[in-house]
């Protein structure tokens, strides 16, 4: 029995292709950046129908990629390779790489909109394969747009063996150790993953379970290139996340939403939270301990690199990043700082409307084990539309912390940075610290510490005191955001993410004042 699922995309994609050829679809547009795993999948197709299947491009003209029952044609520019097509009387799909580099030519784009509609009448069609969406106004109406799938964890298993069985390639991986270097590779193309297991094998002689590393470090790099998505290391526990425990029992109680027994249970997978809240009260380190709490890949998604300058560049990237994410399934992606996504609002010719709409019907519409964590620091920028049920299974609030999460706080960055919590009166400084958020806290104690190391000591309670006397809080540069904030939880639009006693200090918190001494 296979260890991984049957491949639903490219089934879904093979038997499309078939349809829209029994259909007599004249022109299609394949988006794929693998053209030898494409072009080899649709000879398949059109040999398992008996239908011929010739390439074109600029170099070599045309070329059998099935058996032929007619003549050869000759052509090596694009307009003769249309009249050539219009010639050949056969049932024939033409396959035509590259051509989006030729169709922006007026007369070739003529030719191309004339031929799609005269083919209705016969058993020909063209594929014209591509890396990108991006298609002329005046040929979206006879065009069809076709995504090739990227290759699944059973492809990869093949690649893996194929590798295997080449001669002096000696290979030591158990079952659980093979299993969980296809999983790594998830996300790479055919000729990616074959190339990264190429290198693991050189790097020491051999293909082990210790080589599974490699692997996700050299996927991490290529995922890097895709620009918009960057993979996030997962060390982050809920030890190292101070308070928050309403939150912390809400992704407990879900730690097993991706297994299979969850599956068999009856359970969907969920969906994804929305965390909003005061700036620096952990909203990016919760998602990285959530990506360590549920060990599942954590990637993030840049929405600021998904902007291009070329027309359609952006929405490209946006498609091109969310299908990455689906690929790499199960996994967390974390969308930080939402607002920015709608950012230019009505100056950018609702470019970023359009990004930021893709991702809510991602988001709504999704199939694929994808966790989305999403961060927002200011509502007001948010629409309505966002916050709704069904983009996402609960909306947590990360308020300002109470006394006894600030103890908590203050315990996570003493341990962090090796200090006994003990060896620090940690009562008076959660009640010195009322008002300061997380980042707020962490930054007093690395003061403090600046302070003891020049004098040549350790760090004590007096420092850190002091350090939070010179600080300026939130809670106070900017308190009419923060309590419009605190106002947004009090009318019950969140979950708060804290100790259930914090709606109701929500509701009765004073500002700290500046002290002068």
């Amino acid at each position: 029995m296979s260890l991984f699922p049957e491949n639903k995309p490219f089934a879904d994609f093979t038997q499309n292709l078939d349809i829209y050829l029994r259909a007599r679809f004249t022109l299609m547009v394949l988006v794929s950046a693998e053209e030898e795993r494409a072009l080899q999948s649709i000879a398949e197709i059109c040999e398992r129908t008996r239908r011929a299947c010739l390439t074109w491009d600029l170099a070599d003209g045309f070329t059998g990629l099935t058996a032929l029952q007619f003549p050869l044609p000759s052509a090596r520019d694009p307009l003769t390779a249309l009249e050539q097509v219009e010639k050949i009387e056969a049932e024939a799909l033409f396959i035509l790489k590259d051509f989006h580099e030729s169709w922006n030519n007026p007369q070739i784009k003529r030719k191309l909109r004339n031929l799609a509609q005269r083919l209705k009448f016969t058993k020909k069609s063209i594929l014209i394969t591509s890396v990108h969406t991006n298609i002329p106004p005046e040929l979206k109406d006879d065009a069809i747009l076709i995504e090739f799938p990227a290759p699944s964890a059973e492809e990869l298993q093949e690649v893996l063996d194929r590798l295997a069985a080449t001669p002096g390639v000696t290979v030591q991986l158990t079952e659980k150790g093979r299993e969980k270097m296809v999983q790594a590779a998830l996300g790479l193309t055919a000729a990616q993953a074959q190339r990264v297991f190429s290198k693991a094998i050189v790097a020491d002689g051999r293909l082990d379970d210790r080589d599974i590393e490699l692997v996700t470090q050299e996927k991490k790099q290529i995922i890097r290139e895709s620009e918009a998505l960057e993979f996030y290391p997962v060390t982050e526990t809920p030890d190292d996340v101070g308070g928050l425990d309403i939150l912390k029992d809400w992704l407990r109680m879900r730690e097993r939403a991706f297994t299979q027994e969850a599956r068999l249970y009856g359970l969907p997978a969920p969906k994804g939270i929305a965390l909003i809240g005061i700036p620096g009260t952990g909203k990016s380190l919760t998602a990285k301990m959530i990506g360590g709490l549920w060990r599942l890949p954590l990637v993030r998604l840049d929405v600021g690199a998904l902007y291009g300058s070329l027309v359609g560049e952006s929405e490209e990237r946006t498609r091109r990043a969310l299908r990455l994410a689906e690929t790499i399934a199960p996994c967390i992606v974390w969308i930080d700082e939402l607002e920015k996504a709608i950012a230019h609002g009505d100056l950018d010719s609702g470019v970023s409307q359009r990004v930021f709409g893709a991702i809510l019907t991602w988001m709504q519409e999704k199939t694929a084990p994808c966790f989305v964590v999403a961060t927002a620091n200011d509502i007001s920028r948010l629409p309505p539309e966002l916050l709704r049920k069904g983009r996402f299974d609960e909306i947590f609030f990360l308020d300002l912390p109470t006394r006894q999460e600030r103890q908590e706080i203050f315990s996570v960055h003493l341990r962090k940075r090796q200090r006994l919590p003990q060896d620090f009166d940690l009562p008076q400084l959660a009640q010195d610290s009322e008002g300061y958020v997380g980042a707020e806290i962490e930054q007093a104690i690395i003061d403090a510490m600046y302070v003891g190391f020049n004098a040549g000591r350790e760090f004590t309670t007096v420092d850190i005191q002091n350090a939070l006397r010179r600080q300026v809080p939130l809670s106070v540069s900017q308190r009419e955001v923060v309590q419009a904030l605190r106002d947004w939880l009090g009318e019950g639009r969140a979950q708060s993410a804290s100790f259930r006693e914090a709606r109701e200090a929500a509701q009765q918190f004073v500002p700290l004042q500046i002290r002068s001494d």
